[in-house]
């Protein structure tokens, strides 16, 4: 049985959920995550004139590769992209604007958290930059009325000719996760 870390609300649930903590008292993230996977939370300067949000910078010292190759995604409503994994790159991903949920499954027979589900939003209200490791199944569905957008700078450019991404179909043997 797979290991989840399940904390929304079910939309019609059978009987009432009791939620279970998932900050602590300064609202940091507490849930176990998946191994490899890291959240920053992105830092947005808001003035009179409107809001400046810093999305990746080299003194924060995030992540060992450096940056080669970016490029930005738009999600209509509804809509999921998903289930990808990667073989050869770290997917870094930066949530920017709408509500985009993401689904982490740990498919990797030697991981400590084989198993694992993971399950976040991010965009407007709640910005962060997210590595998924290679090897690290995921999701991404628009849970807003807009389109919701991020930018990605994986860890190698893309290769045209020899795409490095396998692909699932969003109901599958493998995964076990439902989108509703």
């Amino acid at each position: 049985m797979a290991v989840t870390d399940r904390n929304a609300i079910p939309l019609n649930p059978a009987r009432p959920t009791k939620m279970i903590q998932t900050v602590d008292e300064t609202g940091k993230d507490i849930r176990k995550r998946i191994d490899g996977l890291v959240i920053r939370p992105l830092v947005t300067h808001p003035d009179s004139r409107g809001t400046l949000t810093e999305l990746y910078d080299l003194r924060w010292e995030y992540h060992p590769e450096p940056l080669v190759y970016s490029y930005f995604v738009m999600i209509r409503p509804g809509q999921v992209k998903g289930w990808v994994r990667h073989a050869h790159q770290d997917d870094r991903l930066a949530f920017i604007l709408g509500s985009t949920q993401v689904v982490f499954y740990d498919g990797r027979e030697d991981s400590p958290t084989h198993g694992m589900i993971n399950e976040f939003c991010f965009g407007t209200v709640k910005r962060a930059l997210v590595t998924i490791p290679i090897g690290v199944w995921h999701a991404l569905r628009n849970v807003d009325t807009q389109d919701s957008y991020f930018v990605n700078y994986p860890t190698r450019p893309y290769i045209h000719d020899n795409p490095d991404k396998e692909l699932l179909p969003l109901d599958n043997d493998i995964i076990p996760y439902q989108f509703k």
